[in-house]
C-alpha cells in the first residue's frame, strides 16, 4: 500500500510516541520518584507532543475535508451521540458471542492492566480517554481504513483496518469486541466524513469504560491528583 509521505511520517510519530517512554525510563532514573510515575509522566508527554505534531501534519486533509463534507456542528453531535450507542451496540453484541457461542467468560486483559494503572496513578487517565482515541482514530481510519476503502470497498477496508485495530490491542482473547468496535468507528467516518464524529464517540466509549470500572470516590481522586502534582514539582524542580 502506497502512502503519501506526510502518511508515513505520522505512522512513524505514532510509534516512536509508543515507544518513547520506555527507552526514556530506561536511561533515565530519578531517585525521589518511583519508576511507574516517571513512565506515566513520559507517556502523557509524548502523546501529547505526537498529537499536536499529527494535527499539524493533517491541517490541509482535515481543511478539504471539513470543505468537503459540509457536515454542520448539529450534525457531528447528532452522529457523535449515535456513534456512541453503535459502538456501545456492537461491543454488546460482540461480548455476547464471546460468552455464549465462544465461552469467554473473562474480562478484558488489556482494559483490565490500564485500570491498575490509572488505579495507581490518575493522569493515566488521559491516555483511554483523550490520546488514544484521537491517534488511533486518525491511524486506524483516516489513514490505513482510508487509503485501503480508496482501492477496494467499505467491508474489505473496515474488516481489514479493524482488524489491525484489533490485534494492535494484544488482547486476542477479545479481538472480536475490538474488531466490532473498529469496524462502527469506520462506518461513523465514511458516514460523515468526518474524523471527529468517531473520535468523539470513541472517547465517549472509553470514557464510560473507565468511570464504569475505576468507581473511585472523590477524596481518593484528589489524593492522587495532589500526590501527582507534587510528583511533577520533584521531577521538574529538581
Amino acid at each position: 500500500m502506497i502512502l503519501p509521505r506526510r502518511y508515513w511520517g505520522i505512522l512513524i510519530i505514532y510509534i516512536a510516541a509508543q515507544l518513547l517512554p520506555g527507552v526514556i525510563l530506561g536511561v533515565i532514573y530519578h531517585p525521589k520518584l518511583p519508576p511507574q510515575d516517571v513512565g506515566v509522566l513520559w507517556t502523557i508527554v509524548s502523546l501529547a507532543l505526537a498529537t499536536v505534531w499529527i494535527f499539524t501534519l493533517l491541517r490541509k486533509d482535515m481543511a478539504e475535508l471539513n470543505h468537503r463534507s459540509g457536515l454542520s456542528t448539529g450534525e457531528i453531535v447528532k452522529w457523535s451521540i449515535i456513534g456512541v450507542f453503535l459502538a456501545y451496540g456492537t461491543q454488546i453484541v460482540a461480548n455476547l458471542i464471546n460468552i455464549y457461542v465462544l465461552g469467554i467468560d473473562q474480562g478484558s486483559q488489556n482494559t483490565q492492566e490500564i485500570i491498575q494503572i490509572i488505579e495507581a496513578n490518575m493522569w493515566f487517565i488521559l491516555l483511554p480517554i483523550v490520546f488514544a482515541p484521537i491517534l488511533e482514530e486518525i491511524i486506524f481510519r483516516k489513514i490505513i481504513f482510508g487509503e485501503i476503502y480508496k482501492r477496494t470497498n467499505f467491508i474489505i477496508a473496515g474488516l481489514l483496518s479493524a482488524l489491525i485495530f484489533a490485534a494492535l490491542h494484544m488482547d486476542f482473547t477479545f479481538i472480536l469486541t475490538y474488531t466490532a468496535m473498529g469496524f462502527a468507528f469506520a462506518y461513523l467516518y465514511v458516514k460523515t466524513k468526518r474524523i471527529i464524529v468517531p473520535i468523539i464517540a470513541h472517547m465517549a466509549m472509553n470514557a464510560f469504560v473507565v468511570i464504569i470500572q475505576l468507581s473511585v470516590d472523590i477524596e481518593d481522586l484528589e489524593r492522587q491528583l495532589e500526590d501527582m502534582e507534587n510528583a511533577l514539582m520533584i521531577f521538574f524542580g529538581g
